[in-house]
């Protein structure tokens, strides 16, 4: 079964979703990061300027280096290139989620991502996953 966690109270969603993506690369973990093309695009940008000592490797799915790249970033999981880890910055449930192993969501504190983040937890937790929660901050 996908081992579920839940990251909430995170302020910047992109960010804190960059220092996971590095943690997930240094820890030697292939990750899959799903979101709609906006916020994908966003997230991508994100990863080249958040540190300016750390090179996280990505690539857009569908990219010929995908297979080599640890890091890959999709708004569709038919294109998911391993099943690993799995990011969601989606703000619906990632419809193939149980082919991971495990599955990261990230919550704002927006009150439109603190609402998509409720429902993402019931449902999960209405079908029986265990849930791992991380809160963050004061």
């Amino acid at each position: 079964m996908t081992r579920i966690d839940f990251h909430t109270n995170v302020g910047d969603a992109l960010l804190y979703a960059c220092r996971l993506v590095r943690k997930a690369y240094q820890a030697g973990q292939p990750t899959v990061v799903l979101a709609e093309a906006p916020r994908l695009r966003a997230f991508d940008e994100q990863l080249w300027t958040f540190s300016p000592l750390d090179f996280v490797p990505h690539c857009m799915a569908g990219a010929a280096v995908v297979a080599q790249t640890p890091i890959v970033l999709t708004s569709n999981l038919d294109d998911a290139p391993h099943h690993q880890v799995l990011l969601n910055l989606g703000a619906e449930v990632p419809a193939q989620f149980a082919r991971f192993e495990r599955l990261l969501e990230i919550v704002g504190n927006a009150p439109d991502e603190l609402a998509a983040g409720r429902e993402r937890y019931r449902f999960y937790r209405d079908r029986g996953y265990a849930l791992n929660n991380h809160k963050q901050g004061g």
